[in-house]
């Protein structure tokens, strides 16, 4: 079987790595890709947004399968263009992303099927949310509508703060046409945690839970952040709670987007909040999450292509979605200054490191090779070190010891990724 994969960062690398382990897999590529994921696929120079070229790549090359990893293409309906040219291709169709696309759609949604949620009001006009500001309950979260790259979310403490937060997303556009619209949401306080699933557009199988470190620095502190590091299983993710999120949250939620004509076909993300009134929905996503994926899918025992050809055929429910007992923990490494302003083109050394042990990995986010074939950092995030362990204490002390062997200019890592876990009484 020959199988396309859209995008370029770890992710994408993790998933090429996992679907290089079925045996139905002959060949790989992977369009724009890296220069880790050049170790199982053959990079191709088109770009994620190219859809028209993607498509004719795909023709010309007879790919069996195309998973698209990033949020973009899905969100601009690169699947709605590969079923129309006859090829076969995992992911949501335009009208099922708009789950992750639009935050003022999904929490339309949530509150019409009765999907715990925080309180909210969406606004697309910047002086009817400033009047709302003005007799609204602080802390705040504001969040662009649309996508940016995880980074679209402001909590204002004060209202000064949170006039200044209408003034960055809906007039000074920071984040671009995804703040044409707003939400404004009341401010929930809890553990954070983020659950996977498998969808065929009727059955839903969750996979591990996972919890994200997004701010920068350690103790939470910092910038938001794609992400800074992330472990599996967390376990703050009960059986009483994934019982709670079956029955109100997840299966609910793929029955709604089938009842309003958009059934949705891959994986949703479902970032949740434990509050004191229980399990309420953060946030949707229309893919694996990054770094969520390079602990989950180390974990899962199935072979990827099975599972996925499973979602695309609508035979999910025949499917045993089975993890290891063992905890994942993946620490990024990223260039010294991210989110803001950063160098790149720096030299990589210690990769061999990692070559064949099945405990140790590291999955490139932000890399390439220069003209002399040395593999260098090209991002904010460049590498995920990510180790396995019996348990979550071990997998931590596995992955920062893993963190020591590869090294670059300005590295720079959170030390306290899963430190939740000491805090932590069974």
């Amino acid at each position: 079987m020959k199988i396309l994969v859209i995008g370029s960062g770890g992710r994408e690398h993790v998933i090429c790595w996992k679907l290089a382990q079925s045996p139905k897999t002959e060949k790989i590529y992977c369009a724009p890709g890296n220069a880790g994921i050049a170790e199982f696929a053959e990079c191709v120079s088109i770009g994620a947004m190219e859809f028209d070229r993607l498509a004719a790549f795909a023709k010309e090359k007879e790919i069996d399968l195309t998973v698209v990893g990033m949020d973009d293409p899905l969100v601009g309906g690169i699947v709605d263009v590969f079923e129309a040219e006859g090829l076969r291709v995992f992911g949501p169709r335009k009208n099922a992303a708009i789950l992750e696309g639009s935050k003022a759609f999904s929490k339309d949604l949530m509150k019409k099927y009765n999907i715990p949620t925080a309180a909210y009001e969406n606004f697309d006009n910047a002086e009817k949310a400033l009047e709302y500001l003005e007799t609204a309950r602080m802390p705040i979260v504001l969040k662009a509508d649309g996508l940016a790259l995880g980074k679209g979310v402001l909590i204002c403490n004060t209202l000064e703060e949170a006039k200044a937060g209408v003034k960055e997303i809906m007039e000074d556009k920071k984040f671009g046409t995804a703040g044409n619209t707003m939400v404004i949401e009341e401010f929930m306080t809890g553990r954070e945690v983020s659950v996977l699933s498998f969808v065929d557009g009727k059955t839903i199988k969750t996979m591990a839970s996972a919890q994200d470190h997004k701010r920068a620095k350690d103790g939470d502190q910092g910038l938001n952040t794609g992400g800074m590091g992330n472990f599996s299983p967390t376990p703050f993710y009960t059986p009483e709670v994934d019982e709670f999120c079956q029955k109100n949250i997840f299966q609910p939620t793929v029955d709604a987007m089938a009842a309003e004509g958009r059934p949705f076909k891959g994986v949703i993300f479902f970032g949740l909040m434990l509050t004191e009134d229980g399990p309420k929905v953060l946030e949707y996503n229309a893919r694996f999450g990054d770094p969520e994926a390079q602990v989950v899918l180390p974990r899962m025992e199935n072979d990827m292509v099975e599972v996925v050809e499973a979602c695309i055929d609508g035979t999910l429910d025949q499917i045993d979605l089975k993890f290891k007992e063992d905890a994942c923990v993946c620490v990024i490494l990223a260039s010294d200054g991210y989110p803001l302003s950063y160098q790149k083109g720096f030299p990589i050394t210690g990769l061999e490191n990692f070559k064949g042990r099945d405990d140790y990995f590291v999955f490139h986010a932000g890399t390439k090779f220069d003209e002399n074939g040395t593999i260098v950092t090209n991002g904010g995030r460049v590498l995920g070190v990510t180790a396995l362990g019996g348990d979550l204490k071990t997998a931590r002390a596995n992955a920062y010891k893993a963190a020591e062997l590869v090294n670059f200019e300005n590295k720079y890592m959170r030390t306290d990724i899963g430190k939740a876990i000491d805090e932590y009484k069974a």
